[in-house]
């Protein structure tokens, strides 16, 4: 399979340090999210953000798991 991806045609990705996200009206806590773009046939279809705290995410965070993605009316998606 190493040599499949060798030889292109697939996507890489940098690794990105997640961002950080404040919350509550104390701004207290705060969880790390990440933002994954669902495409097919090289078009985004869906947009999600998971809210976590530790290594990976999961729905076990409280107040985390998805979370809103807001698209300006200018954005070409979909």
């Amino acid at each position: 399979m190493w040599d499949e991806i060798l030889g292109g045609g697939y996507v890489a990705q940098a690794l990105v340090a997640p961002g950080e996200r404040a919350l509550g009206a104390d701004a207290t806590q705060v969880l790390k999210f990440d933002l994954r773009n669902y495409v097919y046939d090289g078009a985004v279809q869906w947009i999600a953000a998971r809210l976590y705290q530790g290594q990976t995410t999961n729905f076990r965070t409280p107040a985390g798991g998805f979370a809103p993605v807001y698209v300006g009316a200018s954005s070409a998606i979909g």
